[in-house]
C-alpha cells in the first residue's frame, strides 16, 4: 500500500509547466483601491475561473475528482469535492504545491515588522493575542485583495463563499433565539470577529484606508480564515486552495491528508470510495455539533451524540475527575445518556443528601471499583433519574420558548436570514432530548 501511494504521489509532481508563483509575491505595499471581488452575500462565486487557475498553477486532481454544486436549504449553493468514479483505498486524489498554500507562519514571516507593533499591542490589550496566527492570515488575504487582479490568488479569492450561516454571521437577535450553550459559543464567535476586524486593522501601515476601514470586508476575510484554515502538527495554520473544498464528515471521512518535507499537500482516500460519493474530511469532534454550527454554520444530522446541556453552577475538581466536560456529557442519538452524565447527576444528589456516599463514589471512581460505583447508581437511581427528567423537561420548555421567539420573527427574514437555520438547530436538539426521555421514561 505504501509503495502504491508513493508512486501515485510521484505522478502528481510531474507537471513542470506550471507558472512560478514566487515572482508575483511581494512584501506588503500600497496598491490602488480596487474592489474586483464583490463580497455581497448574494454575489456569485466564480468556480470555473478558479479551476482553470488551479490547473495553470500545478494543482493536480485524480480522474473523477469534481467540484459539485448543490442547492442548500439556506443560503448560497454549496460547492464541494466529490468523485465521479470508484476510487480504491489509498488513491491519490489531490496535490497542491507548497507555494499556493497560505500559511500563518509564512504570513508572519512576510508581514511582521516593527511597524506592526502598535497593531499587535491593540490585540494584546483586548486579549486577542492568542489569535495572532489567524490575524496574520487575515492581513495576508487583505494584502492580496488590495492587489486586485495582480494577486496570484485572485481567482481563488473570487471563488470563495460570500454567504455564511455560522455564529459570526448572526445578528444579536439570532443569538437570543439559541439555547444557553450555543448562545455562549455564538457570542464568543461574534466577539472574536469584532476584536480582530476593527481597531487593530486600522493601525496596519501598509493597507489603504479604504481597506482597513471597511468593516464588512474585514469581517468577510475573518470568515474565510476561520472557516477554511486548519492547524497542522507543527502549529501552523494553513489554507489549501482546492483542499478547502472537502466538506465535513462525521460518520465517515473519505479523505486523509498529509504534507511532504517540502510542504506540498496530498490527499488520499481512506477506504474504497464508490462513484458519486462526496470527498470529506473532519472539521472537528463529531460529538460537538454546537461547535461545528457556531464555527462553520452547518447542522450535522448524522452526529453520533450531542452535549446534554447540563451545566452545573459550580464545577469542582471531583466533577472533573468524574469526567465533566462538554465532549463527554453526551446524549446519544439512540437515546442513551453517557456514563459521565449519570456520574455527575449522582455526585450532585449525594452532595446534598449523603456526603459519606459521595466520598465512597469518588474513592470507587479513582480506584476503578466498578462494582461499588454500580451499587451506588442502583441505590440512588430513583433520585438521579428524577434529576435527569427535570433537566430534560426544563430544557425542552426553554427550547420551545426560544424557537417560538425565532418563529415570531421569521417573517423578518431579510433582517435575520439565519433564523430558519436556527429553528432547524433547535428542533435537532429537541429531538435528541426527546429520544433520551423516550429511552428512560417511556414518553
Amino acid at each position: 500500500m505504501l509503495a502504491c501511494i508513493a508512486l501515485q504521489a510521484a505522478s502528481f509532481t510531474a507537471n513542470t509547466h506550471r507558472p512560478i508563483l514566487t515572482h508575483l509575491q511581494s512584501t506588503a505595499s500600497n496598491y490602488g483601491y480596487e474592489t474586483p471581488i464583490n463580497i455581497e452575500e448574494n454575489a456569485p462565486r466564480d468556480i470555473a475561473s478558479m479551476e482553470q487557475w488551479a490547473y495553470n498553477y500545478g494543482i493536480q486532481r485524480c480522474d473523477g475528482f469534481e467540484l459539485v454544486s448543490s442547492q442548500v436549504e439556506y443560503g448560497q449553493p454549496d460547492v464541494y469535492a466529490a468523485t465521479l468514479v470508484d476510487l480504491p483505498a489509498g488513491s491519490a486524489v489531490l496535490y497542491v504545491p507548497e507555494e499556493l498554500i497560505l500559511s500563518s507562519d509564512k504570513a508572519i514571516a512576510e508581514l511582521r515588522s516593527n511597524a506592526m507593533q502598535p497593531a499587535e499591542k491593540i490585540l494584546k490589550s483586548i486579549n486577542a493575542d492568542s489569535e495572532l496566527r489567524q490575524y496574520y492570515l487575515m492581513i495576508k488575504i487583505l494584502v492580496e485583495l488590495q492587489k486586485g487582479e495582480q494577486s496570484p490568488w485572485f481567482p481563488w479569492l473570487n471563488s470563495l463563499p460570500r454567504y455564511f450561516t455560522n455564529a459570526a454571521s448572526m445578528t444579536p437577535f439570532c443569538c437570543l433565539c439559541l439555547p444557553s450553550l450555543m448562545r455562549k459559543l455564538a457570542v464568543r464567535e461574534r466577539g472574536n470577529m469584532s476584536r480582530l476586524s476593527v481597531s487593530s486593522i486600522k493601525l496596519i501601515p501598509f493597507l489603504n484606508d479604504d481597506f482597513k476601514y471597511d468593516v464588512e470586508l474585514c469581517n468577510w476575510v475573518y470568515q474565510v480564515v476561520y472557516t477554511r484554515s486548519f492547524e497542522t502538527e507543527d502549529g501552523d495554520l494553513r489554507i489549501v486552495p482546492m483542499g478547502d473544498m472537502f466538506n465535513h464528515g462525521s460518520d465517515y471521512t473519505e479523505i486523509v491528508t498529509s504534507f511532504d518535507e517540502a510542504g506540498n499537500y496530498y490527499a488520499y482516500t481512506s477506504y474504497d470510495v464508490p462513484a458519486g460519493s462526496p470527498l470529506r474530511i473532519s472539521y472537528g469532534d463529531p460529538t460537538n455539533p454546537s461547535f461545528l454550527f457556531a464555527r462553520y454554520g452547518f447542522i450535522e444530522d448524522s452526529t453520533p451524540a450531542t452535549f446534554c446541556k447540563l451545566i452545573p453552577a459550580h464545577i469542582n475538581g471531583d466533577m472533573e475527575q468524574l469526567g465533566y466536560s462538554e465532549n463527554r456529557m453526551l446524549f446519544y442519538i439512540n437515546g442513551e445518556a453517557s456514563q459521565e452524565v449519570w456520574d455527575i447527576l449522582l455526585y450532585q444528589h449525594l452532595s446534598g443528601n449523603a456526603i459519606s456516599d459521595r466520598r465512597l463514589l469518588m474513592k470507587a471512581h479513582n480506584e476503578g471499583d466498578y462494582e461499588t460505583k454500580q451499587m451506588l447508581h442502583e441505590k440512588y437511581y430513583g433520585a438521579t433519574s428524577q434529576l435527569l427528567l427535570n433537566h430534560i423537561e426544563e430544557f425542552l420548555a426553554q427550547l420551545d420558548k426560544l424557537s417560538q421567539k425565532a418563529f415570531d420573527r421569521a417573517r423578518d427574514i431579510n433582517d435575520h436570514p439565519r433564523l430558519p437555520l436556527i429553528l432547524k438547530h433547535n428542533e435537532f436538539v429537541r429531538q435528541s432530548f426527546l429520544a433520551v426521555r423516550q429511552m428512560y421514561f417511556g414518553y
